[in-house]
């Protein structure tokens, strides 16, 4: 099929476009340049007790070790007992000149798509901490597959081959959609409901991060099922700001980080980007960003920072942006 070319922006058009996001990055750091009080001098480093769920791979497992390094009290959890083990050691070590006990660095196995698992994290919490101070979102599954190619159709432009798509073709669909779903909102739900009131009734400064994606903002081929599912949590994770105030919300948008994230999708199959270990975003600069981020209260960061730019470009000039979103990630319709 012949695509059919985007109309050529005039000289004016082309400037206005190019000005706007210019003007809002301007904007933007005007209005965040309001003095505010500190974080630290309400709830100091060394004071600070952080949950961090999906806490033993990616950018979770670089945060635990982080925040640890910087003496605040740490509990990780994850669904892999060995590697919960390894995060945990890695923590101590971190930590050690802070004389941290078996109180302040722990691990607690748990899924936090599983409502029983929140609910003994949050006892353990009480227990041991008397309370929180920061939740990190860092849990989460991937999705790498055209959403047709899930149901065993391969579609080039208006062809599909086969014709139609299988009974078992659209349950497979159906289940796959279910796993991103509890993964990638199902889990930051229930993380909500189990401890925003925990945080407001403990901390003197409570703090939320979601690590979210650029491409809950933005769309891209064969992310369809993840992007998806990564917006919806994420617009649930905004609204909980406004009907929460009392809690300082920080929105993580990077975009393709290094890590083995992709090799747990849960629709598996080839991925078609770059390799992102070598084109990706570093989890150490990554996790930095985010512990910032928090101490700032920041609400929204995009990584790189130009991704802002182009969240605003796909609604001004959508094709420039679905035209690199197909480069990208290698997709031809």
């Amino acid at each position: 099929m012949t695509r059919t070319p985007s109309p050529a922006l005039s000289p004016k058009a082309a400037a206005f476009l190019a000005a706007i996001p210019l003007f809002s990055y301007v904007l933007y750091h005007i209005i965040n340049r309001k003095p505010r009080v500190k974080r630290s001098e309400k709830v100091p480093h060394t004071a600070e007790r952080v949950l961090v769920l999906g806490g033993t791979s990616g950018i979770g497992r670089s945060m635990s070790i982080q925040y640890a390094e910087r003496g605040a009290r740490v509990c990780v959890v994850g669904r892999r007992e060995g590697l919960l083990e390894e995060v945990e050691k890695e923590c101590r070590q971190a930590a050690a000149s802070y004389g941290s006990t078996d109180n302040d660095i722990f691990g607690l196995k748990g899924d936090f798509a599983q409502l029983e698992d929140m609910v003994r994290v949050r006892a353990e919490l009480l227990t041991k901490w008397g309370g929180l101070d920061t939740l990190v979102v860092a849990a989460g599954v991937s999705a790498l597959q055209p959403l047709l190619a899930v149901a065993g159709a391969d579609c080039k432009g208006t062809s599909l081959t086969p014709m139609h798509t299988t009974t078992e073709g659209i349950q497979k669909v159906s289940d796959v959609a279910t796993a991103a779903i509890t993964g990638n909102y199902t889990g930051p739900l229930i993380a909500a409901v189990t401890f925003i009131p925990l945080l407001s009734a403990t901390s003197k400064a409570p703090s939320i991060v979601l690590i979210s994606s650029a491409a809950s903002l933005i769309p891209a081929p064969t992310r369809t099922l993840y992007a998806s599912t990564k917006a919806a949590s994420l617009v649930l994770y905004q609204a909980l700001s406004i009907e929460h105030p009392q809690i300082a919300f920080t929105h993580i948008m990077p975009a393709t980080v290094e890590g083995d994230f992709r090799a747990s999708a849960v629709d598996s199959g080839p991925v078609r980007e770059m390799d992102p270990n070598k084109h990706g975003l570093k989890r150490e600069y990554v996790a930095e960003r985010c512990i910032r981020a928090v101490d700032r209260g920041e609400k929204s960061v995009f990584m790189p920072a130009v991704m802002r730019f182009a969240h605003l470009l796909y609604w001004i000039w959508p094709a420039f942006i679905e035209k690199k979103a197909r480069v990208k990630y290698n997709f031809e319709a």
